[in-house]
């Protein structure tokens, strides 16, 4: 048994996604904040907070440096996050007098929160590409075989005759729904986080929006109207989305394990999962897995709305809970598309 099974080197083939675990790297985070800190001197530098030469210097250092991740990883038990440490090794990379103007007027929320949002918008994007080829395989599938009868089920006994088309649009139009829902997400999720110290951004002045507004420039990422430290309404959004895609991939995986049945045979699977004991045996380890990973992301979801309150500007204890649970909820729905479509692919009519 692994501490995370979604990136453990034996299990990750059945329950990871290399693609989304790639954006949940160290270095992949880091460079993210090295991002932002470039944006936010050549913002400041723009609207005249700092100089324009302080900005080209930590630009230029930026674009070679590479961090001591050692160091990085031994700071985060003094200090809680690595932004410390990592301001201070930028800052000792920076000839005088234009250290001091590195990070000037933000905060470790910034960065991280910040960071995150320049992550999640790709695995978003990964996530949509794949639905969409799940989508239109259904779609497919329904053409070709769907004016075909089906005994309908209620609470697993039989119960009316139907057509295959009636089960797949019950797979389908949940598809649809979350695809039309992503705009939504994304808008709520997708957005710059600038507060500074307690979310005013006092340093900057009358200045504040005018620095927000070119980063979020730099950055690509829309400006809220205000800051989102303890307002975590569009992260919520996304874990609560990702459930929404696991339930209906887990509904998918649930029925086909029971069509496929031996004495059910309502879908044949051309490939599936061997035994140890029983060669003959095709298990449906996919779609069991879909159940799974929907079950998974169904727990962690509970927990990441007891994240979401945090206590007066800024919470250390609600935070730190948001880092332990919300890669795992976008990993498990990235490997619950990827044994969607090898599912897809492995089954046909009997």
């Amino acid at each position: 048994m692994a501490i995370s099974a979604l990136d453990h080197p034996l299990l990750a083939g059945l329950l990871g996604d290399p693609e989304i675990a790639a954006w949940f790297t160290p270095e992949a985070e880091v460079d993210a904040m090295l991002r932002f800190e470039d944006a936010l001197s050549r913002a400041e530098a723009a609207c005249g907070v700092i100089p324009e030469l302080a900005a080209t210097e930590i630009t230029a250092m930026i674009s070679g440096f590479r961090p001591d991740l050692s160091a990085l990883g031994q700071a985060s038990a003094r200090d809680g996050l690595i932004v410390p440490e990592l301001v201070r090794q930028l800052r000792a990379a920076v000839a005088e007098p234009h250290r001091a103007h590195l990070h000037f007027a933000s905060t470790s929320q910034d960065v991280i929160d910040t960071a995150l949002v320049l992550r999640l918008e790709p695995c978003l994007g990964i996530l949509e590409g794949r639905l969409k080829e799940i989508l239109a395989s259904l779609e497919t599938f329904s053409e070709a075989h769907g004016a075909q009868p089906l005994m309908g089920r209620t609470r697993m006994q039989q119960a009316i005759a139907i057509r295959y088309a009636d089960r797949l649009e019950n797979w389908i139009v949940p598809l649809r729904e979350v695809l039309a829902e992503l705009p939504t997400v994304r808008a709520a999720a997708i957005r710059l986080q600038c507060g500074g110290a307690a979310g005013t951004l006092d340093k900057l002045g009358d200045a504040g929006q005018s620095v927000a507004g070119a980063l979020g420039q730099n950055l690509g990422l829309p400006v809220p109207a205000r800051h989102w430290q303890t307002n975590r309404r569009g992260l919520i959004a996304v874990t609560n989305w990702c459930g929404a895609v696991t339930a209906a991939l887990g509904k998918l995986g649930q029925d086909v394990t029971l069509m496929t049945q031996n004495e059910v045979a309502e879908l044949r699977m051309t490939s599936g999962g061997g035994s140890s004991a029983m060669p003959h045996k095709v298990n449906p380890i996919n779609a069991e897995a879909l159940v799974t990973l929907s079950r998974f992301v169904a727990v962690q979801c509970g927990g990441m709305q007891m994240s979401a309150v945090h206590e007066q500007e800024r919470s250390g204890v609600a935070w730190t809970l948001e880092w332990l649970l919300l890669p795992q909820i976008i990993a498990a729905t990235g490997a619950a598309s990827l044994r969607a479509g090898a599912l897809l692919g492995s089954i046909t009519m009997p």
